[in-house]
């Protein structure tokens, strides 16, 4: 018996390694999911797959895409990093309406082998000024010879009409469906999901800078590469609407801390969320001629409660804070992918209005309050005599001993008479008999 379970035993373990073994012979597939506009924490991403591919000597790299577009400046640099991949990198934009617009279209072309879902859309890819203005007629020339240039060495395996489609795309921001990029030959595959697609890449031919390498993905295991929690955050601060509001709470934090000094949690709070707002602009599309205005709108917020105008420069900061905001973000000639919502900035003005306009009716009923502390705060106050008061004595008043005096309209006060408190002379209280 004791020799049927160390049989058993080994045979178990024997099995154990062999599929170990036969697991790690099989080729592997990574799919990663880019959805979203080009942006650095994009760029980080695609380089993190491309080196765990390569790491793991995966067979194929799939990049599933889906964006509007992006910074020219990571679109090259993510092209220049999926070029020199010694794993094949395959771009596949997907799922149904997805698009690879702008530079997610140069993306595309810089697969060594690409696809589209069948209701995809690619194109869009005239260059846009980072700076939110329009760009200067020789600028515009520049960039776009530059980018045409790239998509000539992209596609220049695809033939004539390939390129020609790819030049129009930057040339003229032309568009194409899916059905439309097969036929011209700009990409290789139309495929309905993952598993179509490495079905269709099994004995493909793709060129790498080594020499050409032919692909087996008949019966290969598919791993998903997910972006981590920091990329994720980094991309999920280039939001305008994420930047906007951690502009609005920064500035107001730190607002709050001056006017209030001593106090480290909004001035804490207030300097995290600029330091996030400023990496969120920095990569983003803004006009800073806003930030102007927003200083303005603060300014104005900060005069109303120091002298007070009943809510006048308040009304001019809210108007001053949406003007900012909106020249800020949405300046001709920013992508609309990375335009503010209107809505949110108006209702962030109206809010910041009304809790300022909150601070400066405070500030008025205060002004207003009778005062609570020092001497002058006992007049009108009640207490008792602790001698007789005529022109000296001392009386009880709040639970403490002051000298007093008799004032002229009084009756006489002997010890233990209620007094009451009608001026205050110094550190002398000026009493009559209650």
């Amino acid at each position: 018996m004791k020799k049927i379970r160390i049989f058993l035993l080994v045979l178990s373990v024997l099995a154990f390694f062999s599929a170990v073994r036969a697991q790690s012979n099989e080729p592997l597939a990574l799919v990663m999911t880019v959805d979203g506009p080009i942006m650095p924490p994009m760029l980080e991403y695609i380089r993190r797959g491309i080196e765990t591919a390569d790491q793991r000597n995966a067979e194929v790299l799939i990049i599933q895409l889906n964006t509007p577009g992006g910074s020219v400046e990571t679109m090259l640099e993510i092209i220049q990093v999926m070029r020199a991949s010694t794993v094949p990198v395959v771009v596949y934009v997907s799922p149904n309406d997805a698009i690879a617009g702008s530079a997610g279209a140069l993306i595309t072309m810089a697969g060594h082998a690409s696809a589209m879902a069948p209701k995809t859309a690619i194109g869009a890819s005239s260059p846009i000024d980072s700076s939110g203005e329009d760009i200067e007629t020789t600028l515009e020339t520049k960039i776009k010879e530059i980018l045409k240039a790239r998509v000539r060495t992209l596609t220049e395996g695809r033939g004539a009409k390939a390129t020609q489609l790819a030049e129009a795309m930057v040339e003229d921001a032309k568009a194409v469906t899916a059905k439309e990029a097969l036929d011209a030959k700009l990409i290789d595959f139309i495929s309905d999901d993952t598993e179509d697609l490495l079905q269709s890449l099994n004995g493909f031919t793709v060129q790498m800078d080594d020499g050409e390498r032919t692909l087996n993905t008949g019966d290969i295991r598919v791993e998903n590469l997910n972006i981590s929690f920091i990329e994720q955050l980094l991309l999920m601060l280039t939001d305008p609407n994420i930047s906007f509001l951690l502009l609005a709470v920064g500035v107001q934090g730190i607002l709050i801390e001056i006017s209030s000094p001593g106090g480290w949690f909004a001035g804490f709070v207030g300097a995290t969320c600029l330091t996030l707002a400023v990496y969120g602009m920095g990569v983003l599309t803004v006009n800073w001629f806003g930030i102007i205005f927003l200083i303005i709108a603060f300014v104005l917020f900060i005069l109303d409660i120091k002298a007070p105008t009943h809510g006048a420069l308040t009304t001019a900061g809210v108007a001053s804070f949406i003007v900012g905001a909106l020249v800020l973000f949405n300046s001709p000639g920013t992508p609309q992918f990375q335009r503010v919502s209107v809505p949110l900035v108006i209702g962030m003005g109206i809010f910041l209005g009304l809790l300022f306009f909150g601070i400066l009716l405070i500030a008025l009923r205060a002004q207003h309050r009778p005062i609570q502390t020092g001497s002058e705060s006992l007049l009108g106050k009640t207490g008792s005599a602790r001698t007789t008061v005529d022109a000296a004595g001392q009386v009880q008043v709040e639970s403490e001993l002051w000298s007093a005096e008799k004032s002229a309209e009084s009756e006489s006060i002997g010890k233990g008479d209620l007094v009451e408190v009608v001026e205050v002379r110094g550190l002398r209280l000026i009493v009559k008999k209650k």
